[in-house]
């Protein structure tokens, strides 16, 4: 094989896919990292911003990701059946340049216009650019696991730049300086993905489905649905409708547990899928599940944990006061460090038929998970007695959480592209995706309770997750000997 034409031994085709994505996560998570810092800043003070209270601002920040990750379905449909995944990322990617670029405006009003962009470029952008990571490979190619891993530290190169950049920008400067570094980054990422796209030789180009008339009729449903959702976005603006963050965070919740059942039952009774891709699809399931519940406890770093470092942490190493977002560093950086030393567990396992199942490494997952809320609990009392700890409380608890990502969500990942139905394969990734932003909304919610009424709430609310997290870890380790994927049809 020609080297030149060639990434890291992947299509050359991937370098496109990595730098887009890179650049997209730099910007999201950038932003991300000073979401909540922003909305409880206040007014006075040299950097002011907006005067929510934390339950609020954590409610606000759930509902975020859980509206960026949902919107991955409807990316995902829209890219199957109208304009095909290229096209779909590259109208995605312009729209959430334009949202950072709104959010670096000044002004509270263009705070929630600039998150709406971002919500939905990142819903056209953000399942389908992977769905193309799988299309580079043959469907049997034993190097898309591998694809995918390289693919997976494009996320935490981008985070890496957006935590550093945006917010050093943000916390020291001004918060809407980090914003527009966001849009920056996320410009570049534009720009490189028109210049690169040819190296994809056609992977994902065309959607899924090639019949004229069902493309036109899904144009139609298209438009009717959009003219439906801003016809009661006028209506809630004319009436003056006053949203409860809180609540209707709680409602988002429910609405999209119930979406993603109906959506699961859909493809099992009436997608007509053949018996294989019926057993897959159980699998996926399950999966789902498992990564909804990790999600929650894992987008704790932009909420609850980020109050934690902001109001009990010290964060002065050699007398230089660390960014708080600075904190978010250690989740990219151990990622980094940590790949390849997963990957290189898994396959010494496989070569000696050890290697766990799919449902297996999930709930090692979620075990590592409950381990890092035990410690913070141990933080918590710390916390009580001295009134702040120090950094290593969270560097040990985001150490936790990477090793529990590195075991489920590159391997979801895999998963959702190997084995879920190809008529499917767009929808499915935004099933992928929807399991985050249920995990996202649940982080918002048990983030406010957790933060709400300072050290005194925290500890409950940490307790009941680490008992979620040990029932669904024990109820995927027993599915483990049951549920195994079926094998791919030619």
């Amino acid at each position: 094989m020609n080297t030149r034409n060639t990434f890291f031994g992947h299509p050359i085709g991937l370098r496109t896919l990595f730098l887009t994505e890179m650049w997209e996560r730099m910007s999201y998570y950038g932003m991300r990292g000073i979401m909540v810092l922003f909305m409880i800043a206040g007014v006075s003070g040299e950097n002011p911003g907006l005067t929510f209270s934390e339950a609020e601002a954590n409610a606000i920040y759930g509902t975020y990701i859980g509206l960026v990750y949902f919107m991955v379905v409807p990316g995902g449909w829209i890219a199957d059946n109208i304009l095909g995944y290229q096209k779909t990322v590259l109208i995605g990617a312009i729209i959430i340049t334009l949202g950072h670029f709104t959010l670096a405006i000044p002004l509270e009003q263009t705070f929630f216009v600039g998150l709406l962009f971002i919500i939905v470029g990142t819903g056209l952008l953000k399942g389908n650019i992977s769905t193309i990571v799988g299309k580079l490979y043959d469907g049997n190619d034993s190097m898309r696991d591998s694809g995918y891993t390289i693919f997976y530290m494009s996320i935490n190169i981008g985070s890496v730049l957006g935590f550093l950049i945006c917010g050093y920008l943000g916390e020291r400067i001004g918060w809407h300086w980090g914003f527009g570094a966001a849009g920056i980054g996320m410009a570049f990422g534009v720009l490189q993905f028109i210049l690169y796209r040819n190296l994809l030789n056609g992977a994902g180009d065309l959607p899924s489905e090639s019949d004229p008339m069902k493309i036109k009729k899904s144009i139609i449903y298209l438009c009717v649905a959009c003219g439906f959702l801003l016809l009661l976005a006028a209506l809630a603006i004319i009436e003056g409708v006053t949203i409860n963050p809180v609540t209707f965070a709680e409602s988002y919740a429910y609405f999209l547990v119930i979406i993603a059942g109906l959506y699961f039952i859909y493809l099992f009774l009436l997608a007509g899928l053949t018996a294989s891709e019926k057993k897959n699809l159980v699998l996926l399931f399950f999966l789902f599940i498992g990564a909804a519940a990790f999600w929650s406890g894992f987008d704790q770093s932009g909420g609850s944990l980020t109050i934690f470092a902001k109001n009990f942490t010290n964060l002065s190493v050699s007398g230089f006061s660390i960014p708080i977002s600075w904190m978010n560093l250690a989740n990219p950086i151990f990622v980094v460090l940590f790949a390849p030393i997963f990957a290189g567990i898994w396959t010494n396992l496989a070569i000696r038929n050890l290697d766990p199942s799919l449902p297996m490494k999930f709930a090692i997952g979620l075990l590592l998970m409950a381990l890092s809320f035990v410690l913070m609990l141990f933080a918590v009392d710390a916390a009580m007695t001295n009134q702040t700890v120090g950094i290593q409380w969270l560097l040990i608890t985001y150490l936790l959480h990477t090793w529990g990502e590195l075991a489920l969500s590159p391997i979801g990942l895999s998963a959702f592209s190997r084995y879920a139905p190809k008529k499917y394969a767009g929808q499915m990734f935004g099933l992928w995706f929807m399991a985050s932003a249920i995990g996202g909304v649940l982080a918002g919610l048990l983030g406010g309770e957790a933060s709400g009424e300072g050290l005194e709430s925290m500890t409950p609310i940490f307790s009941f997750m680490i008992k979620y997290y040990l029932v669904i870890a024990v109820l995927l380790a027993a599915l483990a000997f049951d549920v195994n994927p079926a094998k791919e049809e030619s």
